[in-house]
């Protein structure tokens, strides 16, 4: 199956994970990095000690009880990942008539999305899936991945955070600014980062911005190199 990629944002948005097994905990653990407002996880079970940590965050939820139809209620996206298919496929009808976002576990092909293996790099997210194809291979690509892809990328990127909305305030073209963060993409800055090397990376931000700029280096490197 093909599936159509995307990056959802859960910002103000609640999110319900009905089991919390080791599957379970993983769904809900990245949930969490994408901090929505409110994640209601149901877990009939005895709780692990991982959950109980987990279920002391602010916005979260623990109802140690089966799942029930109500649990949906204002629900953005949910996650069925008990070890019951009969529940899983249950929560997955509901959704699929209250047209809200569902993913399960056993049954991928009864939900709306899977989730694909993910590499992160701070805002840097490589997102990795084979359509249910060959788990082994996402692992193998993912493994690739984080090989080739360093914490120098979480560093340019916000290095770029810093920068960005300084070049906007210049009130340049679209063209200018495009040129700007392209030469900035393929200088050498982010060999300099991976090296640590700090007069390097000064030398490529002062040959690439513009004089009215070079004032920022100093704060733009602050913790990077």
């Amino acid at each position: 199956m093909r599936y159509y990629p995307m990056f959802v944002n859960l910002a103000g948005r609640s999110c319900l994970v009905v089991g919390a097994g080791q599957v379970g905990l993983r769904k809900i653990r990245s949930l969490l990095e994408c901090a929505p407002q409110h994640l209601t996880i149901i877990e009939p079970g005895e709780p692990s000690q991982a959950l109980l940590e987990l279920a002391e965050l602010p916005g979260v939820s623990l109802q140690r009880r089966p799942f029930v139809e109500s649990d949906l209620d204002g629900v953005f996206m949910a996650i069925a990942a008990t070890s019951r298919p009969e529940v899983n496929l249950r929560m997955a009808n509901v959704c699929h008539e209250r047209g809200i976002l569902c993913n399960v576990i056993d049954l991928p092909e009864k939900g709306d999305f899977i989730v694909p293996s993910c590499v992160r790099r701070g805002d840097l997210a490589i997102a990795v899936s084979t359509g249910g194809d060959s788990p082994a291979l996402t692992k193998l690509v993912r493994k690739d991945l984080q090989d080739r892809f360093g914490e120098e990328y979480a560093g340019f990127l916000l290095l770029m955070s810093r920068l960005r909305p300084r070049v906007l305030a210049l009130g340049w073209k679209t063209e200018a600014n495009s040129e700007l963060f392209r030469a900035l993409a393929g200088s050498r800055l982010l060999e300099a980062l991976r090296q640590g090397d700090a007069q390097m990376a000064r030398a490529e931000l002062t040959a690439s911005l513009p004089p009215e700029l070079h004032y920022l280096i100093a704060e733009l490197l602050d913790g990077l190199a």
